[in-house]
């Protein structure tokens, strides 16, 4: 057996520890966000026939403005300091945050309300999000960059275990407005760990252009090199499309499904995410710990398969025990998927390039909201096992020929 490697960029380098801390905190106010809205909605709009298409949509809405913020986000994480950046957004995020809960516990929130939640977070988060994994790449040295990479995927599941199960009890018990001032404690908390931290990795650009007109050129300089600088950046993130478009959903419908296929409420829902969440700490544990066994190429190929087979197979859960292992499983396929995918990008692009890179990789976030609708208008139309296995199915439409066809990402190491 090969020694463990879990947290050797975690021991070896502080500025690392700063931003995991902080990232852990990012991640963990986000999957309790997601947990919130999804059953704020549900109980604003119970009894309404649109109700599983509402909560669908508010899951998937705050990917919406990535479509418009995120390039831009990109581009601007390339030109300023990153770290700099990220403590802006978040100071916002917490404001934000605090300032919701307070319109909830004075009980005139309204449907629309959360949405304009989601989305201004969502443009918030399709910025900070791709700068927070930029930054990995600036807190360690190339040697590094895989064992930290895969050991900062570890705050995403570990937190989708920690906030949801948290905040799916608090829900039941106290009510929304603590779950939304946890949020802000959160970002806060994220805040204080980046202060301290430096980015002594980060390689300057060394000649930047000043208006619009620069940051046009910077934008179309950083689609060129994913279309032609390195192919296989292109193949990779045309392929995330299956996970984060045509999968995504499975996870904003398990409000709908615990509650109508399942028949329990917001704690089983907390427990239900907390499920998923272990499904992911698990894999990404051993892809810390031990690396890849197989080329990267072929992991994303298998697990972008994998995953919607799962779905298929979750769709068919009708026992909770069941369920509970159904959605761990499909976590884990998911969580390996983003971590190879996000290896590859992370260790083939170079730093003056990085911010661009990495958005243009989340870009295909911004169509969940068009996949969500659809999910959400097939599950009120029919059911959530219907929505679940048309969601299978066209996940294995676009996965499968992809494997067979794409020899250029197959073969990467």
């Amino acid at each position: 057996m090969p020694r463990p490697r879990t947290f050797d960029a975690w021991v070896g380098y502080r500025d690392y520890r700063f931003l995991w801390t902080g990232n852990f905190c990012a991640n963990t106010a986000q999957w309790l966000q997601l947990l919130s809205l999804g059953w704020l909605i549900h109980h604003l709009t119970e009894g309404s026939s649109a109700s599983s298409l509402l909560v669908v949509t508010v899951g998937g809405i705050n990917t919406l403005p990535g479509l418009v913020v995120g390039p831009w986000g990109g581009v601007l994480g390339d030109r300023i300091d990153r770290r700099k950046l990220v403590i802006s957004i978040q100071a916002f995020m917490a404001v934000f945050a605090f300032s919701f809960a307070f319109l909830v516990r004075s009980d005139a929130v309204a449907v629309w309300h959360v949405y304009v939640y989601a989305i201004v977070s969502g443009a918030c988060l399709s910025v900070s999000q791709p700068m927070r994994q930029a930054l990995i790449a600036n807190t360690v040295p190339r040697e590094a960059m895989i064992n930290a990479y895969a050991a900062n995927v570890l705050t995403i599941p570990g937190t989708r275990m920690i906030g949801p199960f948290v905040g799916g009890i608090i829900v039941a018990t106290l009510g929304f407005f603590w779950n939304f001032t946890i949020e802000s404690m959160l970002y806060v908390g994220m805040i204080l760990a980046y202060l301290p931290m430096k980015t002594p990795y980060t390689t300057p650009r060394k000649s930047l252009t000043s208006g619009v007109g620069g940051m046009v050129s910077d934008l179309v300089e950083g689609l060129r090199f994913v279309w032609s600088g390195n192919r296989v950046l292109f193949l990779v993130i045309m392929l995330t499309l299956v996970p984060n478009v045509a999968l995504q959903p499975v996870m904003f419908l398990l409000p709908v499904f615990t509650s109508e296929v399942l028949g329990k409420g917001a704690d089983v829902g907390g427990y239900m995410m907390a499920a998923s969440g272990l499904g992911g700490l698990i894999m990404a544990v051993a892809v810390a710990s031990f690396g890849f066994v197989y080329g990267r190429g072929r992991v994303c190929l298998a697990t972008a398969i994998i995953s919607c087979s799962l779905a298929l197979a979750l769709s068919q859960a009708l026992w909770l025990p069941a369920a509970l292992v159904g959605i761990a499983v499909f976590a884990g396929s998911q969580t390996t998927f983003r971590t190879t995918s996000g290896t590859l990008i992370q260790t083939l692009t170079p730093d003056e390039l990085r911010g661009r890179v990495t958005s243009l990789q989340r870009y295909g976030h911004g169509f969940v909201v068009a996949s969500s609708l659809t999910v959400g208008w097939l599950a009120g139309a029919t059911s959530v096992t219907t929505a679940m296995l048309a969601m299978g199915v066209v996940g294995l439409a676009v996965a499968v020929p992809f494997a067979i066809l794409s020899r250029r990402l197959r073969d990467q190491s």
